[in-house]
């Protein structure tokens, strides 16, 4: 366990975030191998297993709910220095993990095939997908547990082993990819199965490296199978904090889909472009969005312990460091966007759009770095249903123009971006306000009475005989 009540909290963001980083960009590699090497099994295939994947961003919002709410709590037990209350929220959900796990398991046996067919365009397709989500729930199901026992770290100001877990799980799915999709080396190729073998094996090992680490290394949280049994209490804790997270996911999905839908009459190259482009934005943003997911521990254990001036402190330094972050990113997208944008594409259509989007959502950055802040800051906080409303005043004021522009004659792919830039300005603007709100709000107990000025104490204090 780390103490983050104590120390310089600008030098604990800039110790937490380079781990935090990497672990991010891996999992996005770990996203891509399939698809790359799925790629020499046809367009069928690769269209299923891309679909497939969309499933797997609805999951990864239930697993959000349980690793926010895992964050935020156990934070708060190590600030007020409660190992006990750590330990039973950390085996709670650890509960919670294996229940979803296996409600996944019992879902993705049940009701791939119709989800491919509600997503698909062809019988190859859905053969195709309904395979590989076959072969891939059981990594789905097992990242519950991880996703816990990750929480549970960085709550205790612990993030390089999860880190390295995720790595050497990436390189263990790149080893095995092309082993059992193409046969490399058994002459016995599985195709889209082997996808999902393969991703499932490398996150099952995974999850054995972080479950050795619990027992071997990790000192503060343990496991503890006499906490094991279900416990309400505990339960609605968790899900009142990690819940609204949840529904940040789905606010985005609605998001993503109204600007496909908008841009539907410009061609596939546009939105190919945009995908191009979001991605980019995404990798980009990771840095700022690590100085942010730093915040949330150091928020949470020093609300735990009761020191209000250095949770306000966090929001500032984080800020600071993300706003510092983004505008290097931002100039490198004005200035030299070949560099972020090189080889995704020799469509010259696709790259335009992507070049200009890029050009123009750029400066949404230091906004959306506010946004990542604020909602990392409500995590310590254990107050997540902000986050919630912000994300969805974003869609509500995006979603509606954007559609009703849509209708317009002389509509421009030009104003999809400006509405972008104005919409999320407005959320950083709200999750600013309603930050204050709540740091006022939450922090007010936490902070002593002033003292009385020296002049006024002396003038009450009643004569000496």
């Amino acid at each position: 366990m780390k103490d983050l009540t104590q120390g310089s909290i600008t030098g604990h963001i800039l110790i937490m975030a380079p781990p935090i980083v990497v672990g991010m960009v891996t999992i996005m590699v770990c996203q891509l191998i399939d698809l790359y090497f799925v790629a020499d099994l046809g367009e069928a295939a690769v269209a299923g297993v891309a679909a497939a994947g969309n499933a797997g961003f609805l999951i990864n919002g239930l697993m959000q709910v349980l690793g926010v709410g895992t964050v935020a709590l156990v934070s708060h037990a190590v600030g007020r220095k409660d190992k006990r209350d750590a330990n039973r929220i950390f085996n709670q959900g650890i509960v919670l993990a294996v229940l979803c796990g296996l409600l996944t398991l019992v879902a993705g046996a049940v009701l791939s095939r119709p989800y491919m067919r509600a997503v698909a365009a062809d019988r190859a397709t859905i053969e195709a997908g309904t395979t590989y989500l076959l072969w891939f729930m059981p990594a789905l199901a097992l990242q519950f547990a991880a996703q816990v026992m990750g929480a549970a770290l960085r709550a205790t100001g612990i993030v390089r082993p999860g880190m390295l877990v995720q790595v050497l799980a990436v390189f263990i799915n790149i080893a095995l990819a092309p082993v059992l999709i193409a046969g490399w080396g058994t002459g016995y190729a599985l195709g889209v199965a082997g996808a999902g073998l393969a991703s499932s094996i490398a996150v099952g090992i995974g999850v054995l490296m972080l479950l050795g680490y619990f027992l071997k290394v990790e000192r503060y949280v343990s496991f503890d199978p006499a906490q094991w049994r279900p416990e309400l209490t505990q339960w609605r804790r968790i899900l009142n904090v990690g819940l609204p997270a949840g529904g940040e996911f789905a606010m985005i999905f609605i998001f993503m889909a109204v600007v496909y839908y908008v841009l539907r009459d410009f061609g596939a190259a546009a939105q190919a472009g945009f995908g191009i482009g979001t991605r980019v934005l995404g990798l980009i943003q990771m840095p700022a969005l690590a100085v942010a997911l730093a915040a949330g521990p150091i928020a949470g254990q020093n609300f735990g312990a009761g020191n209000a001036a250095r949770v306000r402190e966090t929001f500032v330094k984080a800020a600071l460091i993300g706003t510092a972050v983004m505008l290097v990113f931002m100039a490198l997208a004005q200035f030299a966007p070949g560099l972020l944008l090189g080889g995704f594409s020799n469509d010259r259509e696709t790259m335009a759009v992507a070049g200009q989007f890029l050009h123009f959502v750029s400066f949404n950055l230091v906004a959306q770095g506010f946004v990542f802040v604020c909602s990392s800051m409500f995590q310590g906080l254990g107050n997540t249903k902000p986050v919630l409303l912000s994300s969805a005043s974003r869609v509500l004021t995006y979603s509606l123009p954007a559609v009703w522009l849509s209708t317009r004659p002389g509509f421009a792919i030009e104003q999809v971006w400006y509405l972008s830039i104005a919409t999320t300005t407005l959320q950083a603007a709200l999750s600013v306000w309603l930050l204050r709100r709540e740091l006022n709000k939450r922090l007010a107990p936490l902070t002593p009475p002033r003292a009385a000025p020296r002049e006024e104490a002396v003038s009450s204090a009643p004569a000496s005989a």
